[in-house]
């Protein structure tokens, strides 16, 4: 159903003896060095290819949350519109970070409570918010799949604009509170290990947290067979469209950026429904969300930076990008003990 190509194996051991010959210790360079290797099996057609990163597009997938009602967060769904507004006038920390580190910024609406007709705000709606996942379940599987649909079209949109590579990152009230149950159902972690405090509530708001996301797997316990279901019981339109985007990136070659906790359950559904998507994701960082690590270790994931992170918007992954740049300039220009690679250009402001 989800056509991933592996990627590219075939030259690996070309790619490591150029890595390993430049003029450093070998391994020296640690993760810019994985990196590398990981661009270099998706891009490469021949040994002897340069790296580049093209036009790089940050995606902020935006939604609300019907448990967002039930004193999970701090804030309430306005907040989410707020946030939104704040985007679209260039004032958040993730449009400081792109702008820093040469990121086109799109915010999408999955489907907010109160949306904003604003030219700069993609509508990508599946509805006004979630249903209360201890309730109800969140959405139909149908609306599981067109947001599959919505998220493919927008990667094609990019990719067949010079993209080649994308960067994911959320925003919505509540969201975690969906992301922990989703994380729950698709992995058999306890629900004490899933879920923490998200925005910051206090320990009496954490413990209703924690039985909402107990109620809503227990309610929907018959259905929690694969991940689509799963995502239709449980999760948010956000989660739906990222995890979209990652199949989508992935069938057409292209890397993900992925930031924190919600954006990497959004990945753990898309390596369930297709096990060669996990190829194509870069995991800029471990945030301090809870159960964010016991994530990370379950998708065998080593992020690049630990920064005590819990902001979201992809923050994180907007941070990353200068190490992937550096990934990319090192294998391209640092020179070989033998001289050989001396005078590379850089290929990674190409956009």
């Amino acid at each position: 159903m989800y056509s991933v190509t592996p990627v590219n194996h075939s030259f690996d051991e070309a790619i490591k003896s150029r890595i390993h010959h430049k003029t450093k210790l070998r391994g020296s360079l640690g993760k810019l060095e994985e990196v590398a290797l990981k661009l270099a099996r998706i891009q490469f057609k021949s040994p002897d290819d340069k790296l580049a990163i093209k036009k790089p597009v940050m995606l902020v997938f935006a939604a609300d949350h019907g448990v967002a009602d039930f004193g999970v967060s701090v804030g309430n769904s306005a907040l989410t519109a707020e946030m939104i507004e704040n985007f679209v006038k260039g004032g958040a920390a993730i449009n400081v970070f792109c702008r820093q580190n040469g990121l086109a910024l799109e915010v999408i609406d999955c489907g907010t409570r109160h949306p904003l007709s604003l030219p700069q705000v993609i509508n990508q709606r599946l509805g006004d918010a979630t249903k209360p996942i201890h309730l109800e379940e969140a959405m139909s599987i149908e609306t599981v799949f067109e947001g599959f649909k919505k998220a493919k079209e927008l990667v094609k949109h990019h990719i067949y604009n010079g993209s080649n590579m994308l960067a994911v990152g959320e925003i919505g009230i509540g969201n975690t509170t969906s992301a922990s149950a989703v994380m729950a159902a698709l992995t058999g972690i306890t629900v004490a290990e899933c879920t923490g405090r998200g925005s910051g509530i206090d320990e009496d708001s954490l413990k209703e947290k924690r039985m909402i996301v107990e109620r809503a797997l227990q309610l929907h316990y018959a259905n929690l067979t694969d991940p689509v279901r799963t995502l239709a019981c449980l999760g948010g339109f956000e989660i739906v469209q990222m995890t979209g985007a990652m199949l989508a990136a992935a069938e057409f070659g292209v890397p993900v950026v992925v930031d924190g906790f919600t954006s990497s359950v959004a990945a753990l559904a898309a390596v369930k429904l297709a096990p060669g998507v996990r190829e194509y994701l870069i995991f800029a960082h471990q945030s301090a969300v809870y159960g964010h690590k016991q994530l990370l270790g379950r998708l065998d994931a080593h992020p690049m930076l630990h920064l005590n992170l819990r902001l979201g918007e992809g923050s994180g992954a907007a941070l990353a990008m200068p190490l992937l740049h550096s990934a990319v300039n090192f294998y391209n220009e640092m020179a070989a003990v033998d001289g050989s690679d001396a005078g590379y250009g850089c290929n990674c402001s190409d956009k």
